[in-house]
């Protein structure tokens, strides 16, 4: 159990959930039920064996953070993974509850040797044998999201928009409970509308000239956002997003911050299995803008 300040907030909950689940707990030290569930927390996490990480945060002491996770009443706990909150509860639930909570998302108990039979890494192969994989991988298990998620995605990269959308469409109703479909669905969006722009450079033109009248025009950064999408220009259209976020955190019910974690999900590439005991490396690119996004929101 580690206590979170706003100083350690992105070492501690941020990048550490890229590897496993970190379950934060608010807390304050007047509240008595506090005082009940915590000490099972940290029962729970011991006889969890490393399966997840718990992080305690003072909600008097850090009203930055609280006011952030939109904390109303305490305790509430919050899951986070791959930087992202995922699922949470209030109050203090019985140890059983919090199981049942905690099994959903922490990875099961148990040697995985099966891991030991090394497949070769996607990303190095060819594009038409990693497409040809995936293809495989999704006809063996319909409902297998990991799979489905890296095939669309790959599709999509290839320019081959059309048979991305045919793969999607058996998940497209899981967009609102998946982020990873919800963020497909994005890039899909600013290909659709970069197509229906027409003349790419001449609509990045006109939004660089509404911006340069006004650079509050959100319309016209998050149009050009798309564009820069639309062509794999990532960090580019992440720097746009950020420019929105850095004047109104919320514009058009938070789309800039769900637009630029579509950007990171689709970029970020698939982590590779790793001796026992090791963390496998975040990608620079990713770790890199995943901070920027985490200062801008939080400051």
């Amino acid at each position: 159990m580690i206590d979170v300040t706003l100083e350690n907030f992105e070492t501690e909950v941020i990048a550490a959930s890229m590897t496993l689940p970190v379950l934060v707990d608010f807390w304050a030290p007047w509240c008595g039920p506090c005082k009940v569930i915590g000490p099972l927390l940290e029962k729970l996490e011991a006889e969890y064996a490393g399966r997840f990480k718990l992080v305690k945060i003072d909600s008097d002491q850090e009203q930055q953070l609280a006011g952030a996770f939109g904390i109303r009443s305490i305790p509430t706990c919050i899951l986070l993974m791959n930087g992202q909150p995922v699922d949470g509860f209030m109050g203090a639930l019985p140890e059983g509850k919090i199981k049942e909570f905690l099994d959903k998302h922490v990875p099961a108990a148990g040697p995985e040797e099966e891991e030991e039979e090394i497949e070769e890494p996607a990303q190095d192969m060819s594009p038409d044998a990693q497409l040809e994989r995936l293809q495989h991988d999704v006809a063996t298990d319909p409902a297998d999201d990991e799979a489905r998620f890296g095939y669309v995605k790959a599709l999509l990269l290839a320019g081959r928009v059309d048979d991305a959308k045919v793969a999607f469409a058996p998940v497209i109703a899981k967009t609102a409970l998946v982020r990873r479909f919800d963020s497909l669905q994005r890039l899909m969006d600013a290909l659709d509308f970069a197509h229906g722009a027409g003349d790419a450079a001449k609509a990045q033109a006109d939004a660089d000239a509404r911006i340069a009248a006004n650079k509050r025009d959100f319309d016209a950064r998050f149009a050009k956002a798309r564009l820069l999408m639309a062509s794999q220009r990532w960090t580019d259209a992440m720097d746009e997003l950020l420019e929105i976020l850095m004047r109104d955190k919320a514009w058009n019910d938070d789309l800039a911050r769900k637009t630029y974690i579509a950007i990171l999900d689709v970029i970020e590439p698939p982590k590779q299995k790793v001796a026992d005991g090791q963390i496998p490396p975040d990608d620079p690119t990713v770790a890199t803008y995943r901070r920027r996004l985490s200062s801008v929101v939080l400051s």
